[in-house]
């Protein structure tokens, strides 16, 4: 893969940033040479900050951010995947801040009046030009609509997009380089990573899409009056700008502000943790991202999420899954909790199951003399994440999200509530979706979709049969086998099957020029056949090629 003109500057930069940060062993790496080689004289070698101080970890999370949004967003979502990160590089990339200078005012306007394609004036009766608050992607500034309604504009950054297209072309074809040169990081699929990312980072750039991630969640709790979901003024956005309403309320991390306003800690520390499982385990569509800063309180104890930007979700099967998990923790069910992640992993009849199950055992007694109340929910799901993958076991993405997830709201309700006791909390949840599962009406209806399923097997039957008949009849019957762990062999029997023919074509040759020796074909030289003698000449040289080849394998 050839680098394009329009990527040069940018691949210099990166090649100059990692150099400064001291990756200079990277970036003379045989692989880098062979494809962006572009002379010391040209990178910014000089200017290196003083790397004896800072660990590895912390240089790479800052070379990450020096080189902005889409390299900022892959570390975020890096750091949520345990399975190709070690923990303290998980460590640093949860510090990544997407929080960048703002973009001018004057840009801001513009963009806001091309979208909605009219000026600001004729839009809002009031319209900050100084934004309230800046991301990697975009910038928030707040307004007043004609109405009187109070909102927050969302609004994407310039040329961001080909910004980030450009970045991950320039991925694409470094990891390409990395699955080509370096063996070693081919078991986690470099290309597969940055595809990953990809996707990711489009979602975010797509407004429309946390607009109709914030409709759902309106839905989903349209009956909750613990939660307010903000309002989405639809005739406001595009795909680059969202306008949604204010919330005027209190960051959770603001304690002194909980206590002057009078708030409950305790009850917005359970009602918090219970709306995240609501999310999870009823609805199957998580906020994916609940840190402090995105968790706003209202007056009356009252939740309201912003910035949904990062969604998870989770398929029904799977809630059953983790409700199993959570029950085989509380239940110390080491057998359960081994046969649901094999089949989670897509492995249910792996060998080494015992070895699974005696390590699940060995976490669980850690926990068998502690109270309940005193587990962290989180924390065991991380455990068993990392013990899953010390077997080479696959895991679902969306896994990892709900793990940070969890692990997110734990965190910031404890910090409201540290007596909270969140296993009794997950209980009912997971005990409701698996008595759900034996409930008469839920089996009545399984049992109708099977044997839906087998009447139309049944129905199309014969003439799939007919099919395969008039097939075979007519000779155009194709059967095709995958072999899987042959290459070897393959490769073995075709070496054997030279050597066998050489050595036939070898002996044939030896016995053709004997017997033109021995019958005196012409031409002679002192009465032998020269004919006969060049035969045995290559015969041997034949044979020497033979028994070295033989040799050397």
């Amino acid at each position: 893969m050839a680098i394009s003109i329009r990527h040069l500057k940018r691949y210099r930069q990166i090649v100059g940033t990692l150099a400064r940060y001291g990756f200079g062993d990277i970036v003379a790496s045989s692989w880098v040479k062979k494809t962006i080689y572009l002379g010391r004289k040209f990178l910014p070698w000089k200017g290196a900050i003083n790397v004896f101080s800072l660990s590895r970890w912390e240089r790479i999370r800052m070379v990450l951010e020096e080189l902005g949004p889409t390299f900022v967003k892959f570390g975020q979502i890096m750091s949520n995947r345990p399975d190709l990160v070690p923990h303290p590089l998980i460590v640093e990339l949860k510090k990544l801040q997407s929080e960048v200078p703002p973009f001018s005012a004057r840009e801001a306007r513009r963009l806001v009046e091309v979208e909605l394609r009219k000026p600001i004036a004729e839009l809002f009766s009031d319209y900050t030009t100084t934004a309230m608050a800046s991301a990697s992607i975009a910038q928030v500034h707040r307004a007043r609509l004609k109405d009187g309604n109070e909102v927050v504009i969302k609004i994407q950054r310039p040329d961001i997009k080909q910004i980030i297209e450009t970045d991950i072309e320039i991925m694409f074809h470094l990891a390409a380089l990395m699955e080509r040169y370096a063996e070693k990081l081919n078991y986690f699929s470099p290309v597969a990573i940055v595809a990953e990312i990809e996707r990711a980072i489009k979602r975010e750039l797509d407004f429309n899409l946390e607009a109709a991630a914030i409709e759902r969640f309106r839905i989903n709790f349209q009956n909750n009056r613990t939660i307010h979901i903000p309002k989405v003024y639809h005739d406001y956005s595009t795909s680059k700008i969202l306008t949604m309403e204010f919330i005027d309320g209190i960051k959770v991390g603001n304690l002194e502000g909980f206590n002057a306003a009078g708030l409950d800690l305790k009850l917005i520390a359970k009602r918090g943790a219970n709306l995240i499982l609501k999310q999870i385990f009823e609805h199957g569509f998580f906020h994916a991202d609940p840190h402090p800063g995105n968790i706003m309180v209202l007056p009356g104890n009252i939740i309201s999420l912003i910035d949904y930007g990062m969604m998870g979700t989770i398929a029904a099967r799977d809630k059953e899954y983790l409700s199993s998990i959570f029950i085989g923790i509380v239940t110390q069910d080491s057998a359960k909790i081994t046969r649901i992640i094999l089949q989670l992993s897509g492995n249910p009849h792996m060998i080494d199951a015992d070895s699974i199950e005696y390590e699940i055992q060995v976490l669980l007694q850690y926990y068998t003399c502690k109270p309940i109340s005193s587990i962290n929910i989180g924390n065991v799901l991380n455990q068993l994440i990392n013990l899953i993958m010390s077997f080479r076991l696959k895991i679902p993405h969306n896994f990892f999200l709900l793990a940070k997830a969890l692990i997110t709201i734990e965190g910031v309700a404890r910090t409201l509530d540290p007596d909270l006791d969140m296993m009794k909390l997950v209980e009912p949840f997971a005990v409701k979706l698996l008595n759900k599962q034996t409930k008469p009406d839920k089996l009545l209806k399984d049992l109708y979709l099977s044997a839906f399923d087998l009447s139309e097997l049944l129905r199309h039957l014969p003439s799939d049969i007919k099919d395969i008949v008039t097939q075979t009849k007519e000779g155009k019957l194709k059967i095709g086998f995958e072999h899987i762990g042959l290459e070897p062999i393959n490769k073995t029997l075709n070496i054997i099957s030279k050597r066998l023919v050489t050595a036939v074509v070898l002996a044939a040759l030896l016995l053709i020029s004997a017997l033109f020796i021995i019958a005196r074909i012409p031409p002679l030289l002192q009465g032998i056949s020269l004919i006969g003698i060049g035969g045995l000449l290559v015969s041997g040289i034949i044979g020497v090629w033979l028994l070295f080849s033989i040799h050397r394998h």
